[in-house]
């Protein structure tokens, strides 16, 4: 699976007495879809997972496999503290067609998770997983940053296809390229080498879900056959490929080798976020730096300190649905309120 671009961390909406608004997360998802966004990742830290009953989480990604461009790469998080857990709602993802599972890092028995055991979970994941996995660190709330050389080790297995970086360190995502940079596998892609999906080669508009009667095209009577995909396909070199977490490194993160982000501030601004993407890949370093500065100090105050909270009241002023939190998260003061108006006016959506 190629995972290149942009991929907004897609919150969870709630009704005022803390239910999931599923018909939000459908309003969401549509405008997404219309964004030159790369995919979607669902029910990771942004996305409050935590917070949710395992019918919730089931719910969410059901609710979003079914409104998703079939275009858009839909990245699930699936990580729990036990290995059966993961692999449960990892299989759950892989029948909705999702096409990577997201695995945090296990972290509640702290002291016990040596580099040994999270190579034993990874890997016993990886081997059962129907999905590629995507190793996922985010010191910011585990208190556990999974170390470079465990990373490098895990790379090397067949099902794990990368890593979503979260702890905003450029030279870790310089030192994990780099020490990676022997691993070669291929994607498939288009013609125009964007991302193929499952959910692409099983569209009725791709033909790989439809069946014609062999009488309808010889004017008899026959057995169904299946119809030849219309999407035109071919190969991909890619390694192990690393997105980051961090909007305020974006740029310094794709230049160090960084094949794309998985960012909380794409959920209301994703245009800004795909425009720095976008200019460093035609190689306009001025406009993409230029775009990159203009983002830092919204990406700092919303995201990593106000947290979820603010990337929901963002989302409020750019037309997506955001809405409350679920407690003990609290809402936002009037002052805080404030504050990411004046941030966010620079970056409509």
């Amino acid at each position: 699976m190629l995972l290149q671009g942009i991929f907004p961390a897609v919150t969870t909406p709630f009704y005022p007495d803390g239910a999931v608004y599923y018909k939000k997360i459908e309003h969401n998802i549509d405008r997404y879809s219309r964004t030159p966004i790369a995919g979607m990742v669902v029910l990771g830290s942004t996305g409050e997972a935590v917070m949710l009953g395992d019918d919730e989480r089931r719910e969410v990604l059901k609710v979003t496999a079914e409104v998703a461009a079939p275009e858009k790469v839909l990245i699930a998080g699936t990580g729990a503290e036990s290995v059966a857990e993961t692999l449960k709602l990892t299989e759950y993802a892989a029948m909705l067609k999702y096409d990577v599972a997201l695995v945090r890092t296990p972290h509640f028995y702290r002291p016990q998770m040596k580099p040994e055991a999270m190579l034993n979970f990874y890997r016993t994941v990886a081997d059962r997983s129907p999905l590629p996995v995507l190793l996922y660190t985010v010191p910011p709330f585990t208190a556990y940053d999974l170390p470079l050389e465990t990373i490098v080790e895990l790379a090397g297995h067949p099902n794990i296809i990368g890593i979503k970086e979260s702890s905003g360190n450029v030279e870790k995502v310089a030192a994990m390229v780099e020490q990676t940079r022997h691993i070669k596998r291929t994607a498939v892609t288009t013609e125009v080498f964007q991302a193929v999906t499952e959910r692409m080669m099983t569209s009725p508009a791709a033909g790989g879900s439809q069946m014609v009667n062999a009488g309808d095209l010889t004017g008899g009577g026959g057995v169904a056959t299946a119809v030849k995909p219309k999407i035109k396909t071919r190969s991909k070199e890619v390694g192990f490929q690393v997105l980051v977490g961090a909007a305020h490194t974006l740029l310094n993160s794709l230049t160090v080798g960084a094949s794309g982000a998985v960012l909380a501030f794409a959920a209301p601004a994703p245009t800004i976020c795909f425009e720095i993407y976008s200019a460093w890949r035609e190689n306009d370093t001025g406009l993409a730096q230029s775009k990159q500065e203009s983002i830092v100090t919204a990406t700092r105050r919303i995201v990593s300190e106000f947290g979820v909270p603010a990337v929901k009241y963002a989302m409020d002023l750019n037309g997506y649905y955001g809405g409350l939190p679920r407690l003990p998260l609290l809402p936002l003061t009037s002052a805080q309120k404030s504050e990411i108006e004046a941030q966010m006016g620079r970056f409509p959506n």
